[in-house]
């Protein structure tokens, strides 16, 4: 079966495919208990990490976190490096937010535009070459420029903090990060988690993407 890369709302054609392991039909094939895996993921999907060590404890694998040539490599959206293979292990819908204090109120893409762009407003935004940042800057900005003025949050969860103490400012984090002191203002839209891989997935790689996929 061939998984639809596409989210709903996902506004672009993507270069491969995402794949799956018929798993309705397939049982996982066993693992042994030293079984070990190294991955790495990005800091924008810390939310789907719970589920990926879950899984593995369900089969008995240990999983080592490593940026040295990781077997299975996390992310949201499409990869700047296109991998040999990808599996949409799921989704998250990607928000820009403000403090619940805040006088921005609901707005439409030329507003969020406006805003990113502007100086009235403190604007936070992630490193030019994480995967968040690319998706807003072709989703939202579209060609335009951020405000000069604006800060880098190392993660959705500092970007979160930021705007939770300070009233008059403005982000985007993927929605699993909103607390009760933050407010949406504009949704980006729904973009797939992927689990990649170099190789194709076999033994107790292949069972762990199998369980995220069940999942």
């Amino acid at each position: 079966m061939v998984k639809n890369f596409a989210a709903e709302n996902l506004r672009r054609t993507f270069s491969f495919l995402i794949l799956s392991f018929f798993l309705l039909s397939c049982s996982p094939q066993p693992t042994t208990p030293t079984q070990i895996i190294t991955i790495n993921y990005s800091p924008f999907i810390e939310f789907q990490m719970d589920e990926v060590y879950a899984c593995a404890n369900d089969l008995s694998i240990v999983l080592n976190v490593s940026a040295e040539s990781p077997e299975i490599y996390f992310q949201i959206g499409e990869p700047e490096t296109v991998y040999s293979f990808a599996y949409q292990i799921d989704e998250e819908e990607i928000v820009v937010a403000v403090n619940r204090q805040s006088e921005i109120q609901d707005l439409l893409l030329e507003g969020v535009q406006d805003l990113f762009s502007s100086e009235k407003y403190q604007v936070w935004v992630y490193s030019s070459d994480s995967e968040m940042q690319e998706l807003f800057d072709q989703f939202v900005m579209q060609g335009r420029s951020v405000s000069s003025f604006a800060k880098i949050a190392p993660s959705p969860q500092v970007m979160a903090e930021a705007l939770s103490s300070e009233s008059n400012a403005v982000g985007f984090i993927p929605k699993q990060e909103m607390t009760e002191n933050l407010r949406e203002v504009y949704s980006m839209g729904t973009f797939p988690v992927l689990a990649l891989t170099e190789a194709e997935p076999q033994g107790a790689v292949k069972n762990l993407l199998g369980c995220l996929q069940r999942n």
